[in-house]
């Protein structure tokens, strides 16, 4: 693994489509990995990446024409910042859902298919943020490497 050096910058635009979107989360991935993401969190930030990317794909494009994901990752040593940036529905109430889980107190063929995305990308994340700007969805999420080696 290389050393990351000041900064490293990884952008990647596809069609919000699900089989683009999936090519896009591991084409990102790889391309994180290379740069120097630190292996202890890859997996929190393909997780965080992959539901943040499905919810544009399912949610932010519903009922209208998908077109583009445009995706910013900024890495250096302490942290990375991901921008994730659509032409969809913005979120309701023009902020991210709180987080709070569906319950799972229920019967195993009751169980929510879904419910759980934001959960995990609060859980998995240093920082969440959001804003509507010019018809353009701009979600933020920032992961702090401090105390990882």
């Amino acid at each position: 693994m290389n050393p990351i050096s000041n900064e490293t910058c990884l952008e990647l635009s596809f069609p919000a489509t699900e089989a683009e979107a999936s090519a896009g989360i591991e084409q990102l991935s790889i391309g994180l990995s290379n740069q120097g993401l630190p292996v202890q969190k890859a997996d929190d930030v393909k997780i965080a990446l992959a539901e943040a990317i499905n919810n544009v794909v399912e949610h932010a494009y519903a009922g209208i024409a998908p077109a583009k994901v445009q995706v910013t990752c900024r890495l250096d040593q302490n942290r990375l910042d991901i921008l994730i940036s659509d032409t969809g529905n913005p979120l309701p109430g023009l902020h991210p859902p709180d987080g709070i889980p569906a319950s799972v107190d229920t019967t195993p063929q009751d169980l929510p298919e879904g419910g759980f995305g934001w959960y995990l990308i609060y859980e998995l994340t240093s920082d969440i943020s959001y804003e509507r700007r010019r018809g353009c969805n701009r979600l933020s999420l920032r992961f702090d490497f401090t105390g990882h080696s």
